[in-house]
């Protein structure tokens, strides 16, 4: 077995050139001949580990369940976790309003919705609660094949319907819908209320499908203990990334808690001590490649899933920064 420990700062200064797994559609990425074509299917299962990516990390892209495809294909990202937005779009789901500017002020204070802005966004969170209740799970369905087809699969989804004024109907239906898409988990921030853990964990139950939790800085060794005591569907959308930059070595985490992790977000940040930045993977304290090397080891089976947050260097892209991502899971893999 290589050893675990060994330092991330060799994969410093990867080539951003994935070897051939890219569709150069539309714009080429990387500065390849636009007549370059991928030979096959995307693949990002590298010795046993499967690296996938969050479709929020193209979040300044447009986001069409058909576009969100493509950002695969030309990423060589072959399973994700999808947001709710993409998939229930594409299913017919009501269009949402313009969302209201709230970004902070110059005090670093977010502004107040207005009551106008507030009955507006009332108003769409009752229409989205009764189609919910109500869709038909056959354009999901078709989604997942349209996906599927092209070596692309989804095993997380992340719909809006899973808060604590979503209905029991709403709730069930994001496990539904997850179930539908081939995942195996929808997933959402944890709440503070154990009640809402709880009921969560039985609607979960009641699909088979789990209730994957996700955190920020506020993770903790413990953090989601009293949600993985109430139901063996709730389970960890653990984020490394944020772990590290609260504080805390992530390895004894994964090894006393793998059973319950459906999911991992990665990201570089530098730690704590060293103020906690979201950097270009390799420049931050995030252990990435030994984590990963760890889960091939190990043969842990939840996916590594990229999560793109740093500032987009000039220049570049979210595409030309997740596929650089890939790359250096993939060498980090040995694959």
């Amino acid at each position: 077995m290589e050893d675990l420990d060994i330092s991330r700062r060799r994969f410093m200064g990867a080539s951003a050139l994935a070897a051939a797994g890219f569709v150069m559609a539309h714009t080429p990425i990387f500065g390849a001949p636009a007549y370059i074509k991928r030979l096959g299917k995307p693949n990002s299962l590298f010795n046993g580990v499967q690296v996938g990516a969050i479709t929020y990390s193209w979040r300044s892209l447009p986001g069409s369940a058909e576009d969100i495809l493509k950002y695969c294909i030309e990423t060589n990202i072959s399973a994700i976790e999808l947001m709710g937005p993409t998939g229930e779009s594409f299913a017919g789901a009501p269009e949402a309003p313009p969302r209201p500017n709230l970004a902070p002020g110059p005090d670093g204070k977010r502004p107040e919705m207005t009551d106008e802005q507030k009955a507006v966004q009332k108003e769409y969170a009752t229409k989205m609660a009764e189609w919910r209740a109500k869709v038909s799970m056959d354009k999901f369905v078709q989604l997942r094949k349209m996906y599927n087809d092209a070596g692309v699969s989804i095993y997380g989804f992340k719909p809006n319907a899973l808060n604590a004024n979503s209905t029991d109907a709403e709730v069930d239906y994001a496990f539904r819908a997850a179930k539908a898409l081939g995942a195996n988990q929808a997933n959402v921030e944890l709440p503070n209320d154990p009640a809402q853990t709880k009921r969560l964990g039985e609607i979960a139950a009641k699909n088979k499908v789990y209730c994957g939790y996700h955190g920020h800085t506020q993770q903790t060794p413990t953090w989601w203990d009293t949600a993985l005591s109430q139901s063996k569907y709730n389970a960890m959308n653990f984020d490394m990334g944020h772990y590290v930059a609260a504080g805390f070595d992530p390895f004894p985490l994964l090894e006393a808690k793998h059973d319950h992790i459906v999911s991992m977000h990665v990201k570089d940040r530098k730690n704590k001590e060293h103020g906690g930045a979201n950097v270009v993977w390799g420049q931050g304290d995030t252990p990435i490649v030994a984590v990963l090397e760890m889960m091939r080891a190990k043969k842990y089976k939840f996916p590594a899933t990229i999560e793109l947050e740093y500032e987009i260097p000039a220049g570049s892209d979210a595409l030309k920064e997740t596929a650089k991502c890939v790359e250096f899971a993939r060498k980090a893999l040995g694959a």
